[in-house]
């Protein structure tokens, strides 16, 4: 019995523990841990925010805040970052104290290499959206640039809105984005949005299946210079950028500047190219280097720029708009002549009511008209006709509307006032209508300068043998045709184009109009360059680039 309490004391320690005591040590524990895990259910996962409404942000024109902000609101965490674009460092000559110097820092900086060092060494891969700014305000985006990552519809979508708020926004620079069909598609419907300073577009390293590169050449289009090298565009991309440079019917009036360099483009391409440049007359700079022309394609580059022959479609759309214009001047020469019939419909109306008198003495009048004024002054007499030659004033024919008896003081009066008002009125009113029809005659001279501008169908032309000959394609100044596989043959095409092109320019004495080809580049292909034709090009083209010819300038004055 005494056992049994001992036994019972000596576990009595331990009984209160898992007895009332820790009945109530669970509950609190177990309320602890319920108040902790009630709220760790209704966090959101680390690094991630609740999307807000986008649409409610005003883009503030500063592109690294408005971008890291559009990026949150839409729930994007793991955005690119908007870094200032590094500009390459001028070489120089370093001197044995800076050397020293260099070698110790080395040294230093190689003892103190740590962990952050090499994790801004790996911030290079990581994707950025590098921009160049203004130099005279930091914060004002010039070009962007986007290279080596993946660009999808929700960095356009962001891009979208950001983009437009950019005021100076002048180029964009994409290289190897990864770009689709349906993503080229949205990024050319975001390019209206932008400011009209963007300019410049440059899509480098982009295959795209179904070679729709000439989207971009739009006729709604504002892009002025186009870079699309290494792109793998073929013949079939080619035709589709060529009829995008012209048509018909059409032709793209803004292009300045395309790059078609490190393609696929052949002979079939080069064909293409050639009859987009038939009619085009904006496109000054176009490159074909690094791709497969051979001398097909070659002959057919150079029949443009020399007078070529009109096709059977291009002289009937030649005929078409000539008539067309003949209609347009045939419906404007009426409108001179209806002011002169309701001119004279009024002088009818007017002249019911003239006396015979009047009718009779306008002979007389009309030789007073013709006499110099002091003679007929002094063949005045007196009377009616008098007063009616004294309102009309010298040199002028008499009112036909006048009435048949007036009063002397009626008489009087038109004497000292009506008179100077309808001199007046009358010869504003004439000059008036001069000055109206010289401004139209001006408009319409600019119109047609204008139509013909637009339509080189309209050019003057030439016909031999019964075919109708245009004159080449002046307004291109640069084409370079580097690194292809054209030989001698198509040398000889391109020769016969260069001296045309000279002997065109050498009669132009205005510095208006179009200058012709400046720059050719050939070299690089399959002939010697040591070869008699080659030679002769080298020597035509030499006094019209313009930068060789400055630098010859420099040298003389220098000298």
């Amino acid at each position: 019995m005494s056992s049994e309490p001992s036994s019972a004391s000596g576990t009595s320690p331990r009984t209160p523990r898992p007895g009332a005591q820790k009945s109530s040590g669970t509950v609190t524990k177990k309320g602890d841990r319920a108040a902790k895990e009630k709220p760790a259910t209704a966090l959101p996962p680390v690094g991630e925010e609740e999307p807000k409404n986008t649409e409610e942000y005003q883009c503030s024109g500063v592109l690294e805040t408005d971008f890291a902000e559009l990026c949150t609101r839409s729930g994007y965490t793991d955005f690119p970052k908007v870094v200032t674009r590094p500009r390459p460092q001028q070489n120089f000559v370093p001197s044995a104290s800076t050397s020293e110097k260099a070698t110790q820092d080395d040294q230093r900086l190689s003892a103190s290499c740590s962990q952050n060092s090499l994790e801004s060494k790996y911030m290079f891969f990581r994707p950025t959206i590098q921009v160049e700014l203004e130099q005279e305000d930091s914060k004002t985006v010039k070009e962007i640039y986007i290279r080596g990552w993946k660009v999808e519809d929700r960095i356009l979508g962001i891009f979208s809105k950001c983009l437009p708020a950019l005021s100076q926004l002048q180029a964009i620079n994409l290289w190897k984005v990864g770009l689709t069909d349906k993503t080229l598609t949205t990024f050319i419907a975001l390019l209206p949005l932008c400011s009209s300073t963007l300019r410049k577009v440059s899509l480098e390293g982009n295959p795209l299946p179904e070679q729709s590169y000439y989207k971009l050449m739009g006729l709604d289009s504002t892009i002025a210079h186009l870079s699309l090298r290494n792109n793998n565009i073929n013949d079939y991309g080619a035709q589709l950028l060529g009829q995008a440079l012209s048509t018909l019917q059409n032709s793209n009036r803004t292009l300045v500047s395309l790059n078609l360099g490190f393609n696929h483009i052949g002979d079939e391409g080069a064909g293409y190219i050639a009859d987009g440049l038939r009619l085009n007359r904006s496109l000054l700079w176009l490159s074909l280097a690094h791709n497969r022309i051979q001398d097909k394609g070659a002959l057919k580059l150079a029949e443009v720029l020399r007078p070529f022959e009109l096709t059977h479609k291009e002289v009937v759309e030649r005929r078409r708009l000539l008539l067309e214009k003949g209609s347009q001047e045939r419906s404007r020469s009426p409108s001179s002549s209806r002011h002169g019939d309701s001119k004279t419909d009024r002088e009818k109306s007017q002249m019911m009511g003239v006396s015979t008198v009047a009718l009779v003495d306008k002979p007389e009048k009309m030789q007073a008209m013709k006499t110099p004024k002091g003679l007929g002054k002094k063949k005045e007499k007196s009377g009616e006709v008098a007063k009616k030659e004294e309102k009309s004033g010298p040199g002028q024919s008499p009112t036909p509307g006048a009435p048949k008896k007036e009063d002397a003081s009626k008489a009087a009066k038109g004497k000292v006032t009506i008179p100077e008002q309808k001199m007046s009125k009358g010869k504003g009113t004439k000059m008036g209508n001069k000055e109206k029809r010289s401004i139209l005659l001006e408009s319409e001279q600019l119109l047609v300068e204008a139509t013909e501008m637009v339509n080189p169908l309209l050019e003057p032309v030439e016909h031999r043998d019964g075919k109708v000959f245009m004159p080449g394609n002046k307004v291109l100044l640069h084409l370079n045709l580097l690194r292809n596989q054209i030989t001698e043959v198509g040398l000889e095409g391109f020769l016969t184009a260069v001296q045309y092109q000279v002997q065109a320019s050498k009669p132009r004495t205005s510095s208006k109009g179009p200058l012709g080809l400046l720059w050719l580049s050939l070299a690089k292909n399959c002939f010697d360059p040591q070869c008699p034709t080659y030679t002769m090009i080298q020597e035509l083209m030499l006094p019209r680039d313009p930068v060789k010819a400055k630098t010859r300038e420099e040298d003389a004055t220098a000298t």
